[in-house]
């Protein structure tokens, strides 16, 4: 499904933003935001009151893999069976694209009515941690830090808990916060989040060593070529596989404490670990 493309005073930035919307990946943040949201709320709540979240955390995701593609970082060529956006357009071009649906997504939150004032304010700020130095900013940064570098598995979790994990467990968070959910159901979706987060970074780790760029639809084999720190790197492939099982399984109990109809985060779960890109 095509997201909603913020609008832009410039014509080239906004052709350029719309060319990484057009082709949004398998949106899954969005869709846990979704899912979330439909386990917590109650039988008669607006089924769209979490839509501008979720559509603002799938930005926020957008303009991370952005800047993440960009020469001083990953240096990729392909996304999602694309050219990446500064190999179709030009790095500063993807710097602003990046930058401008940081800021949209802030600004999509901040002015949705159909939340409250409370729910805004708490949206943004579990958001912003979850982006910023202390979350998704944050581990990249160590991730880039321990290039060529061994590193012990506790390092490793620590770096995919910020870089990958900090994400999903906000878009999970933010469909409960948008229904409204007690504390005690947030916790338990918060230990769903985090063991599938991590579930799903080894399941990406075990891609990258063994599948083609044809199927993962980006360039296969980096993180070894880039010398990275993988849960491969660390366990070996099949001990890697076993531990996202282990991780999923744990990330189902958790599920399966909530009050509600669980099917379509089960679902999700299933999809981010047992998969083929």
């Amino acid at each position: 499904m095509t997201l909603l493309v913020p609008a832009s005073s410039s014509p080239k930035l906004h052709e350029a933003t719309r060319y990484v919307l057009e082709n949004p990946g398998k949106q899954l943040r969005s869709r846990l935001v979704r899912a979330s949201y439909a386990l917590c709320a109650s039988g008669g709540a607006n089924p769209t009151s979490a839509d501008n979240v979720a559509t603002a955390i799938e930005w926020l995701h957008c303009y991370s893999l952005i800047h993440d593609d960009l020469p001083a970082m990953d240096n990729d060529d392909l996304r999602r069976g694309k050219p990446t956006l500064h190999k179709a357009y030009d790095e500063a071009t993807a710097i602003l694209v990046g930058d401008g649906l940081q800021a949209s997504a802030f600004a999509l939150i901040a002015n949705d009515t159909q939340l409250s004032h409370a729910q805004r304010c708490e949206l943004v700020a579990l958001i912003a941690k979850a982006v910023g130095l202390e979350g998704m900013v944050g581990g990249q940064a160590l991730d880039m830090a321990a290039e060529h570098q061994e590193i012990d598995l506790q390092a490793l979790k620590t770096i995919h808990a910020g870089k990958t994990g900090a994400l999903f467990r906000a878009a999970v968070a933010a469909g409960a916060i948008c229904a409204d959910a007690p504390p005690k159901q947030r916790t338990a979706l918060d230990r769903f989040a985090e063991n599938i987060g991590l579930a799903f970074q080894i399941t990406d780790d075990v891609l990258d060593a063994t599948a083609s760029s044809d199927t993962l639809g980006k360039t296969a084999g980096k993180d070894q070529a880039a010398a990275k720190s993988t849960y491969v790197r660390c366990l070996g492939l099949e001990q890697a596989r076993l531990q996202a099982r282990r991780l999923y399984e744990q990330a189902l109990e958790h599920l399966n404490s909530c009050q509600g109809d669980t099917t379509e985060l089960a679902s999700l779960a299933k999809n981010m670990v047992i998969r083929q890109h």
